[in-house]
C-alpha cells in the first residue's frame, strides 16, 4: 500500500526478513517429509482470497517465497479490498519449495489482512460521525509477531501507536504509583496526583527533548498535574464516554486560558473501546482514540494457495 508520503513496506526494519527465517525453520526443524514426496517438479500456485477484506502483509508473504527461491506475481494492491473468491497472486518456482511456504506465508497474510481490516472498519466509522482524530492501536501485541501486527494497522488506516517501551515514555497507573510510594504515600487520589509531576521530571531527564512523555490519568486531578508538569500526550483511561466529553473540554479551555492552547498537549482516550462504541468518546477535544481491539482477537481473511504444473 502506499500512503501519500511512500510506499508502508519502506518503513520495515532489516530485522522481520530474519523473523521470517525463524518461522520457516520452526514450521520444518529437520527433515520436510512431503516435499521430499514431491520432488523437485517447477509450477506455480494461485493464491486465492476467500473470504472479504484489506489485503495487508505483502512484503512478508513475498520475503518467505525469496527466501526459497520462488517468485510472487501480485494480481492486486496492498491496502485494497477484496471479494471473494479473487486471485489475488501467484507464486512460481519448485512446488516442494512453495508447499514448504505455504503454511507460513498463508498465516502471516491471514493475520495481517484481518488486522487491517478491522483497523479500517472502525477508521471508517468514525469518519463517519466526523471524527477527524487519530485511531491508535496498543502495545498488547503478540511476542515475536509485533511488527506484522503494527504494519496491519498502518495497512488500515490507523496509527500503530509506540513500538515498544523505547519509542516514548509511557507513565501508567504502576510507575506513578511506584514514584508516590517512595515517599511511604498511600494510593490515593492526591498523593498519586502529586506524584505526577516528580514522575514527568524524572522521564524529561531521562528521556530529553527528543522523548515524548505520556502519562495514564484517572482523574481530571491527575490530569491537571500531568499538564501542569509539562506531559505531551494525557491518556484518560477507563473514563465514561459523558466524562471523556466534558473532561476534554474543560482540559483544553481552562489551559488555554492559562497559555496552553490546542496542540500544546494532546488528549488520548483508552480502555474498552471497540467498534461497537468508540464513536460515543469521540468529540472534538479528543485527539487520539487508543484500543487493542483492531489487532488482538480479531479475525483474519482467508487465503488458500492452488498449485498447478507448469
Amino acid at each position: 500500500m502506499a500512503s501519500s508520503h511512500g510506499e508502508l513496506r519502506h518503513l520495515l526494519p532489516e530485522s522481520y526478513k530474519r523473523l521470517i527465517a525463524s518461522w520457516l525453520e520452526e514450521d520444518c526443524p529437520s527433515f520436510d517429509y512431503g516435499g521430499f514426496v514431491v520432488g523437485e517438479s517447477e509450477g506455480e500456485a494461485r493464491l486465492l482470497g476467500k473470504s472479504k477484506g484489506v489485503v495487508a502483509g505483502v512484503p512478508f508473504f513475498e520475503e518467505v517465497f525469496k527466501q526459497l527461491g520462488c517468485t510472487v506475481e501480485w494480481h492486486v494492491k496492498e491496502g485494497e479490498t477484496i471479494e471473494p473468491i479473487r486471485q489475488c497472486a501467484t507464486v512460481r518456482g519448485p512446488i516442494r519449495k512453495i508447499l514448504l511456504g505455504e503454511r507460513v506465508a498463508l498465516n502471516i497474510l491471514a493475520r495481517c489482512s484481518g488486522i487491517a481490516t478491522k483497523s479500517s472498519s472502525l477508521v471508517n466509522a468514525l469518519r463517519s460521525h466526523g471524527w477527524k482524530g487519530t485511531l491508535a492501536g496498543t502495545r498488547k501485541t503478540t511476542p515475536g509477531f509485533r511488527v506484522v501486527e503494527k504494519y496491519g494497522i498502518l495497512v488500515g488506516g490507523a496509527d500503530p501507536h509506540r513500538h515498544d517501551l523505547s519509542s516514548m515514555t509511557m507513565l501508567k497507573d504502576n510507575h506513578v504509583w511506584a514514584c508516590a510510594n517512595k515517599s511511604g504515600s498511600t494510593k490515593s487520589i492526591e498523593s498519586i496526583a502529586s506524584a505526577i509531576p516528580v514522575a514527568v521530571d524524572a522521564a524529561k531527564a531521562a528521556g530529553g527533548f527528543a522523548t515524548k512523555v505520556e502519562v495514564e490519568c484517572r482523574s481530571i486531578e491527575e490530569a491537571n498535574a500531568a499538564i501542569g508538569a509539562g506531559a505531551d500526550v494525557i491518556m484518560l483511561d477507563n473514563f465514561t464516554p459523558e466524562g471523556v466529553r466534558e473532561v476534554a473540554k474543560q482540559l483544553k479551555t481552562e489551559w488555554a486560558s492559562k497559555g496552553k492552547p490546542p496542540g500544546t498537549f494532546l488528549i488520548e482516550v483508552s480502555g474498552g473501546l471497540t467498534e461497537s462504541n468508540a464513536a460515543t468518546y469521540a468529540s472534538d477535544d479528543v485527539d487520539i482514540l487508543s484500543t487493542s481491539s483492531i489487532h488482538q482477537g480479531t479475525g483474519i481473511v482467508d487465503f488458500s494457495l492452488k498449485v498447478s504444473l507448469r
